[in-house]
């Protein structure tokens, strides 16, 4: 009797360790084929932009006529009301399916009909991603706006290995869509704050930047941005101060400079508006006086530009105190170099029905 409980245990141990084995094999290979596979993009390098130059605008702009902006993080339309997302505590990794995806696109197409502007500076949008069925965003946005792009990635990767069920392959990133003609746009990258492995699967966070000549023969610089939003804090500084470090630096070569998008901070004079809650996802915080002298945030917090994603909007919808008692964030907006004007900021409020962040609409004029 002993004999043949010490065997069936030897089996048991056997079958234990071969199972291991097996496991470390397989993270084993995959450690290999995701460091391989890592997207390592260039500090600075093209852009992607569509080829169809008949959509262009010949000529420079004018900067005696008032220009319109907006910026978008249309949250790859996985983000509409009815979704929920994983790291911000809520249940869904992707949409339970295409359609979702495809009614959150044509939500957020017809809101940018709805608000014709000059540029539009949108964030988080999917090009061949597990997460949005794969459809290509980019092209989708630009076919029905009529509007040429520059684009960019700043998350790529061959397969997200997390959570339970898996993010999958992911290509996301920055568009700029104008019918203007830029000089340049180019990727430039921002500071990492990850290590490997984590780093291989991670966003690669950047610029997206647009020169577009003026009839005075200067430049007007911009830049769609989209800041770190899970890491310790220390990569948001890093990344914000790349960032002002560039931003000055066109400044100074007598360039006019919007900086644009998602900076997963709270913006200045909005944290006692829409106090944040140390139990749930918090963005940094951005103080007024880390602007030089002269620049400006241009930002409207009558109306939230985010909201959080751990669990469904849907309720909020139709429940008044739900919809009041959300955790709500200002992170979305502007700044602007001292040679340009602010004529209006608006936050528009799309109740998060297509996307978990609100548009933001700027109208400005370029100081002579």
């Amino acid at each position: 009797m002993k004999c043949t409980v010490f065997l069936l245990c030897l089996r048991v141990l056997k079958i234990v360790c071969g199972v291991a084995a097996t496991a470390a094999v397989l993270f084993g290979g995959l450690l290999i084929v995701i460091t391989i596979t890592e997207y390592r993009p260039q500090p600075q390098e093209p852009a992607l932009k569509n080829v169809d130059e008949g959509m262009y605008q010949s000529g420079a702009l004018d900067p005696a006529q008032p220009l319109d902006i907006l910026s978008w993080n249309i949250g790859y339309c996985g983000l509409g009301a009815p979704q929920s997302f994983f790291m911000d505590g809520g249940s869904m990794v992707r949409p339970p399916h295409k359609e979702a995806v495809e009614e959150n696109l044509k939500g957020i197409i017809q809101t940018l009909k709805q608000n014709p502007v000059h540029i539009y500076l949108l964030q988080e949008v999917d090009q061949k991603s597990h997460r949005s069925y794969y459809i290509n965003q980019p092209e989708a946005i630009s076919s029905a706006l009529e509007l040429p792009f520059a684009y960019t990635y700043n998350y790529k990767a061959f397969f997200v290995p997390y959570p339970i069920p898996p993010l999958g392959k992911v290509a996301s990133g920055l568009g700029t869509f104008t019918r203007f003609v830029p000089t340049e746009s180019v990727r430039i990258a921002l500071p990492v704050p990850f290590t490997w492995p984590v780093r291989t699967v991670n966003l690669k966070r950047c610029m997206l930047v647009s020169r577009f000549p003026l009839m005075s023969g200067k430049q007007l610089v911009t830049v769609n941005l989209h800041l770190e939003a899970y890491d310790d804090g220390a990569g948001k500084i890093a990344q914000t101060q790349a960032l002002l470090n560039f931003i000055r630096a066109e400044y100074d070569a007598g360039n006019y400079v919007i900086a644009g998008g998602d900076f997963n901070q709270t913006l200045p004079g909005m944290k006692e508006r829409y106090p944040l809650n140390s139990d749930l996802w918090t963005p940094g915080i951005i103080e007024p006086d880390i602007l030089p002298e002269g620049w400006q945030f241009a930002v409207d917090g009558d109306t939230p530009s985010c909201r959080l994603t751990n669990a469904s909007y849907t309720p909020a919808l139709i429940d008044d105190a739900i919809r009041k008692n959300w955790p709500y964030y200002v992170i979305d907006g502007f700044i602007l170099s001292p040679n340009i004007t602010v004529q209006s900021v608006k936050t528009l409020d799309e109740s998060f029905r297509y996307a978990d962040h609100n548009p933001v609409k700027l109208r400005i004029l370029l100081n002579p």
